[in-house]
């Protein structure tokens, strides 16, 4: 039967966060009498759902292949730690003083060995990812505070010296991006503080790595081969491993790609703010599954959208910060708002995945 635009429109998996999104948009903006969006509030809002967007974008992909991964948090704090170790008392076995970008990279090669090993682990034993990663949650989280406590003396590394300003990659990683926005709005006669200056000169660096990865991540899904096997794999897995398609693979893949959205994550925060915290990360992977729920992502695999999840972070990143323009709101709503939301996104989810496969 042929389709109006319309009708192609609401069977679109990110229709309903896209939806939600606008009503959030729309309610913080009158309820904080629109300080939420400007200057300073349009910054600290996106530096939020930039953070929230990374990890939900590879825990969403995760998901569409149809596992879960429940070490994202602990792996925020494990990388956290790792860089932060390593610039405050050098390389590891005597190697010399560590620079920004071989302490990133050093760290990185050990995420995503993590990565592959959990999702070794997965494909090979066939235990469910829901088990062997919460196991992992606890052994990196533990290793990191021991870590911390015999090295450091400390949970917690503080007084790192700024980086960005001696480090070219320290500052694509934690310095400000896209100032051409700001000097625009500040050119226009806005973006001005009290003493009638230029207000906000850039936007975190994080929000340009969310831009690339869900730019990456889109294309991938939705353009490539192995888009088309993550969707298959999670849909049904047999039926693509029948068809030639390298399930192993693609996940133990997609487990290193979520290792490297943590990753990115705890370096933008180590760059940005010179201080790393063992507790960094605690419960993100809760909030990474629910974004990726909320922007269309179905619990069981074979359903999603990268664009959605975005929609998603934007939606909870709003709302997450919404008690700092709105003073009168108890934080503890925030939970609420979650979780109904989460809720009615599986439901909603669920009718339309029925929607455009004809009710399977």
């Amino acid at each position: 039967m042929k389709e109006s635009r319309f009708e192609r429109l609401i069977r679109r998996p990110e229709i309903g966060s896209f939806i939600v999104m606008i009503v959030i948009i729309v309610a913080l903006a009158f309820a904080s009498d629109f300080k939420a969006f400007n200057a300073l509030g349009l910054k600290n809002n996106i530096a939020i759902i930039a953070q929230y967007g990374i990890i939900a974008t590879g825990a969403a992909a995760l998901m569409i292949a149809g596992e879960f991964d429940l070490s994202i948090g602990s792996m925020i704090g494990f990388a956290g730690m790792s860089m932060a170790m390593m610039l405050k008392w050098g390389l590891p076995f005597g190697l010399g003083e560590a620079t920004p970008m071989s302490a990133f990279f050093l760290t990185l090669i050990m995420t995503l060995g993590i990565g592959w090993l959990i999702g070794t682990i997965v494909v090979r034993s066939g235990l469910s990812s829901f088990i062997v990663t919460l196991a992992f949650l606890f052994l990196m989280r533990g290793v990191t505070e021991v870590s911390f406590r015999v090295i450091n003396k400390s949970t917690q590394i503080s007084g790192l010296q700024d980086f960005k300003e001696t480090s070219w990659f320290a500052d694509i990683l934690g310095g400000r991006v896209f100032g051409w926005f700001y000097d625009i709005w500040f050119a226009l006669g806005g973006n001005l503080n009290r003493r009638g200056e230029q207000w906000v000169d850039g936007f975190d660096a994080r929000f340009m790595w969310w831009l690339i990865i869900v730019g990456v991540a889109w294309f991938i899904m939705g353009r490539t081969q192995l888009g088309n096997w993550i969707y298959a794999t999670g849909d049904d897995k047999e039926a693509a491993r029948a068809n030639g398609v390298p399930i192993d693979r693609v996940k133990v893949g997609l487990f290193m790609f979520t290792a490297f959205c943590a990753t990115m994550f705890a370096a933008c925060q180590v760059f940005d703010t010179n201080t790393s915290d063992a507790a960094k990360g605690n419960l993100m992977e809760l909030f990474a599954i629910a974004i990726a729920v909320v922007g269309g992502t179905l619990m069981t695999g074979g359903f999603g959208s990268i664009i959605g999840v975005a929609f998603g972070a934007i939606t909870v990143g709003l709302v997450a910060n919404a008690v700092f323009f709105i003073p009168s709101i108890d934080g503890a709503w925030f939970r609420v708002f979650l979780g109904a939301i989460l809720l009615a996104a599986v439901f909603a989810n669920e009718r339309i995945r029925k929607r455009i496969t004809g009710g399977i």
